[in-house]
């Protein structure tokens, strides 16, 4: 039984899907079942990494998926429209969707998963985070019968591949994304990489599945690697730390059980060399599930390309597959609860000035003695123990750069601690704050 593909997009994924639609030697069988019927592209003219008959493509998307031939609509040109309306008339017309859209899934899935479930239909996004890692399925099934406590991940390979250059050469950041640019590796605008929009987009669809509920995109606190200056990742080092760029999402205790709280934040972090995301460089992509009883369970690769975002792409066209094949075609049947992971309970991001975390600060003073026991009567009197303080020689004659690296605090009591540090005469300023991890797979 030959299963009809409409494929939105024939850019870097989208030619990866093709390709391995078009080489099915070798792969699971279904794959030989999968027939691409109609493609949507911009420009018709343009040259593409596969070749593809010329009937096939089309510049209007609609026809695509209007096509009585397409009996799943692959959508992998990106952006928020047409890509939302485009899976919206899919799913209208009953047909089931695939999508690589971690924008899309990230602002607007309890919308598209509510109309999916009034007609019956799976929209699978499995490529939508982590490129070829498999992550999505797994927090919607084998990992179903744990409490998850925290899933925090990188999981933006243009970061990645950053940090990992400047803590290995001492580069500067400007330095290390004009090389990233030219190989291809961030975008001529990385801002959605470098700021964290990337990265939130992503967590917030992970912990929508791990915890059961929409998670509010624009709720979500972002900070990227924009303003990171080189010498924080070189204190790091000395002080047995690398940087990343951390996407995380955690349980908080929460009255009544049927809404959960969570803390949920993009932000650079000191990770202890230990950590088991430490090691993880380049633009490979890793995420560390943390339950009740699986303990840690991590999953590593690359989060980026056409290869390995094809092959989580035609993984779920293959799940759709699969159950056509089992149900017959065009048989209407109950959504597998599980592959269609629909919400079961609300979900709330926690007032930031209440979570605890431990915190990593540059501080630029006066060379001048009793600086550093006023910046701990600071930090003493708001409540904010210190884990180590380290004073770093500079270039400029009088003056210092103090790091301090905190204990478990309170938000609201160390930002009450920063502003009277501020206020110090010896106190030129906070130069950096970063988020610190206290141990191998323990966040705060």
């Amino acid at each position: 039984m030959t299963i009809g593909i409409g494929l939105l997009g024939l850019g870097t994924v989208g030619a990866g899907v093709a390709g391995i639609l078009a080489t099915p030697s070798g792969r699971h069988p279904l794959v030989a079942e999968l027939e691409l019927r109609r493609v949507a592209v911009r420009d018709l003219a343009r040259p593409r990494p596969v070749e593809l008959a010329a009937a096939l493509l089309t510049t209007d998307p609609e026809t695509v998926v209007d096509d009585p031939a397409v009996d799943i609509v692959v959508e992998v040109m990106g952006g928020l429209e047409p890509a939302r309306s485009l899976i919206l008339r899919a799913i209208a017309a009953g047909k089931p969707v695939v999508t690589a859209n971690k924008a899309v899934i990230a602002r607007y899935g309890e919308e598209i998963a509510a109309a999916a479930a009034e007609q019956g239909v799976y929209v699978l996004i499995e490529a939508a985070v982590g490129g070829g890692i498999p992550i999505i399925e797994p927090l919607k099934q084998s990992l179903g019968a744990n409490r998850i406590q925290r899933v925090s991940g990188i999981i933006n390979g243009t970061t990645n591949y950053i940090l990992s250059r400047m803590a290995a050469e001492g580069a500067a950041y400007a330095d290390v994304l004009a090389d990233a640019q030219r190989l291809g590796y961030a975008e001529a605008d990385p801002a959605a990489d470098v700021q964290g929009g990337d990265a939130a987009d992503k967590i917030a669809i992970l912990a929508g599945l791990a915890y059961g509920g929409s998670v509010p995109r624009a709720a979500i606190p972002t900070e990227g690697i924009d303003r990171l200056d080189a010498r924080d990742v070189a204190y790091a080092a000395q002080l047995g730390y690398v940087v990343k760029l951390l996407a995380v999402a955690q349980a908080m205790p929460s009255e009544p059980e049927s809404t959960q709280l969570l803390d949920v934040r993009v932000h650079p972090t000191l990770l202890p060399k230990a950590h088991p995301l430490a090691g993880v460089n380049g633009v490979n992509n890793a995420i560390l599930v943390e339950g009740d009883p699986v303990g840690q369970v991590m999953f590593y690769g690359p989060g980026a390309g056409a290869g390995p975002t094809a092959s989580a792409v035609v993984a779920d066209i293959l799940n759709i597959a699969g159950i056509r094949q089992a149900t017959g075609s065009g048989a209407k049947v109950p959504l597998d609860p599980l592959l269609a992971a629909g919400s079961w309970r609300a979900c709330r991001l926690v007032d930031s000035a209440v979570t605890t975390h431990r915190n990593y600060v540059r501080l630029r003073t006066s060379d001048e003695a009793g600086v550093i026991g006023k910046i701990g009567t600071c930090f003493g009197e708001a409540g904010v123990s210190i884990q180590s303080i380290v004073q770093f020689e500079t270039q400029s004659a009088g003056d210092a750069e103090i790091v301090v690296i905190t204990h478990d605090v309170c938000e609201a009591n160390f930002r009450q601690a920063l502003a009277a540090i501020q206020a110090l005469a010896g106190v030129q300023t906070v130069a950096a704050c970063l988020r610190t991890l206290k141990g191998a797979g323990s966040l705060s």
